[in-house]
């Protein structure tokens, strides 16, 4: 199994910057290791759904991003630490909500929260105006 743990949450002001990170382990069925993964971040705010925030492909050569963060948010991968990242930058009351780690049985990346097999516990994030 995969095991994903989220960390960097917490409260910060309007215009202030959080980097989450998401630290792996574990293998899926099919023994493949965190560094084969696709990953992705997702979000969920209070009363709504959980939304597609970014995805990267294994190696991070490719990044996917929600509109509504293209611009201030950006996700990266350290394989070698078996971690991913989402630094958000320009953070406003809208982003509130809990962050999401999650893990792909393959190498691409998606923006559908199904195509993830692995979910870490979430982390809270809370923008205040």
């Amino acid at each position: 199994q995969v095991q994903l743990v989220e960390s960097g949450g917490g409260l910060v002001q309007a215009g202030g910057s959080l980097r989450l990170s998401c630290a792996g382990s574990g293998r899926t069925g099919s023994g493949r290791t965190f560094r084969n993964l696709g990953m992705g971040w997702f979000r969920q705010a209070p009363g709504k759904e959980r939304e597609f925030v970014a995805a990267t492909t294994w190696s991070g050569g490719s990044t996917y991003y929600a509109n509504s963060v293209k611009g201030r948010f950006t996700i990266s991968r350290d394989n070698a630490k078996n971690t991913l990242y989402l630094r958000m930058n320009s953070l406003t009351p809208e982003d509130t909500g809990v962050y999401y780690c999650a893990a792909k049985s393959s190498a691409t990346a998606s923006d559908y929260a199904a195509a993830y097999d692995y979910w870490g516990q979430g982390t809270q994030v809370t923008v205040s105006s």
